[in-house]
């Protein structure tokens, strides 16, 4: 009897020491199992002379035949503990969780903010199991909550089965025990009005407004961000956790590329992201959505299933695009993800040392900055739209017309990122000004409040622009 050792990660399933008694609940993974195949792969353990057993790679125990066709070579038990593994040490060696947290999940129902939730469910178990063993109990317990975005008012799909979904939400998280997780469900429209009907008529209003489908979809994908702030903010949340794996994040370097968007590509490809109020941690960032998928089939997760607006976008070609890439090579996403890694990133792909930071052990603090370091506080001038920082023309271009805007309108779209002002903003000045007009307040007070006050833009735009004058009179010494 060999036992599965799978690293980085508590082992749920005890078949990994296999024994008589459990054979029924074997039997029902290795059908899992056996329905998956991917082409290509290979077996590449040795077979019994029949040739109808294989034995695991890792844990060598004999399995069915098709399990190293479906999980490359592993068992089922130790397929998902390389799994787990490769997610829990995203999280402890980036310290994005600490004992003191409060993580907010964002949950779509696809596979991967699945394997996500149940993911961090699993941490939450293990660390309540540790609290109660022991004495002194010094180390609190994080907590978890769930948000799911309502689209229901811009969905294609009736009614009804937006609430046929939040109630298979609801029977989702209700499973997830010990350890309460709260459901916040929020109608996306909030983030223009509270009020229901005031905030469905500016959504479409505002989406109306960008012709561009590209560009649509990704401002709809700004408002889901703002979305999930707005709930972290209100609910008391430290943490944004995202399900962006491999597949969707080489998707985004491809796209943002394409769209001229390289310039702020290395902070949206780390594993955290700080410029938020509530930074946003991705986890799932090492595991691709093929492995989700496999992953949440073995393990009977409920899937949600959601009515996609057909779409014809640049997001949707490259989705395509990197769809074949795979099925020709499965190893080409993470290539490109890797590729992206190499890119020098922003300072706010770093955490800001707070009060919880004593709890971090000492090998992991060159994850935190302190924010009194002028030279790794945030100093980048953020697009009021989509948050990109802004690149070293579109500084020196906000600088030289900064004092010639009179109007807010002219403010804030001098604000904005080449990409977004082709994309998302309207052409004519009557359409801008009342597509300003519809914009959530959230959005408007980057510019006309807050951090982004007239002046301290000025005092930012100044500190960015010297640096490299400074570099090069070091090289020049």
């Amino acid at each position: 009897m060999a036992s599965c050792g799978g690293g980085g990660g508590e082992c749920h399933q005890s078949h990994c020491q296999r024994s008589e008694e459990d054979g029924g609940a074997e039997e029902e993974t290795r059908e899992r199992v056996a329905s998956l195949s991917v082409a290509g792969d290979s077996p590449t353990s040795s077979a019994t002379g029949d040739g109808a057993l294989e034995r695991c790679t890792k844990c060598g125990e004999t399995v069915a035949a098709a399990a190293p066709r479906a999980v490359n070579g592993l068992c089922a038990a130790c397929f998902r503990a390389y799994l787990f593994g490769k997610f829990k040490l995203a999280v402890t060696t980036n310290a994005m969780i600490s004992p003191t947290d409060n993580v907010l999940v964002a949950f779509s129902g696809g596979p991967a903010s699945r394997i996500a939730l149940q993911f961090v469910h699993e941490m939450q178990c293990i660390s309540l199991k540790n609290w109660d063993a022991s004495k002194s109990q010094a180390l609190p317990v994080f907590g978890v909550g769930v948000a799911f975005i309502d689209e229901s008012a811009i969905s294609i799909g009736p009614l009804h089965e937006m609430n046929k979904v939040i109630a298979q939400i609801r029977s989702i998280v209700s499973t997830l025990s010990p350890a309460h997780k709260e459901l916040h469900i929020a109608p996306i429209e909030n983030i223009c009005s509270m009020s229901s009907n005031d905030g469905r008529i500016r959504l479409n209003e505002l989406l109306d407004s960008v012709t561009d489908a590209t560009g649509k979809e990704d401002f709809m994908k700004y408002l889901r961000m703002l979305t999930l702030q707005k709930i972290a903010l209100d609910n008391g949340y430290s943490k944004l956790l995202l399900g962006s794996c491999t597949s969707t994040i080489a998707c985004h370097v491809i796209s943002a590329t394409v769209k001229g968007q390289g310039y702020s590509l290395p902070g949206d490809v780390q594993y955290v992201d700080a410029r938020w109020e509530v930074p946003v941690v991705l986890p799932l960032r090492d595991c691709t959505a093929e492995e989700l998928n496999k992953l949440c089939h073995l393990d009977g997760l409920e899937l949600l299933q959601l009515i996609k607006r057909p779409s014809n976008s640049i997001n949707s070609l490259v989705s395509s695009f990197v769809a074949r890439l795979r099925d020709e090579n499965p190893s080409r996403e993470r290539t490109v993800v890797r590729t992206a890694e190499k890119l020098r990133p922003f300072c706010f792909n770093k955490f800001v040392e707070n009060t919880y930071h004593e709890f971090v052990p000492s090998r992991l603090r060159c994850k935190f900055q302190n924010i009194n370091n002028s030279e790794t506080a945030l100093s980048e001038v953020l697009c009021p739209l989509c948050g990109s920082p802004l690149s070293e023309p579109e500084v020196q271009s906000l600088r030289n017309i900064q004092e010639k805007t009179q109007t807010l309108v002219e403010k804030f779209t001098a604000h904005c990122c080449q990409s977004c002002s082709f994309q998302i903003l309207p052409k004519g000045a009557e359409s801008l000004q009342q597509f300003y007009t519809v914009l959530p307040q959230s959005v408007t007070v980057r510019v006309t409040g807050g951090t982004s006050d007239h002046s301290q833009i000025g005092e930012l735009i100044d500190d960015c622009l010297l640096v490299d004058d400074d570099d090069d009179d070091d090289d020049g010494t």
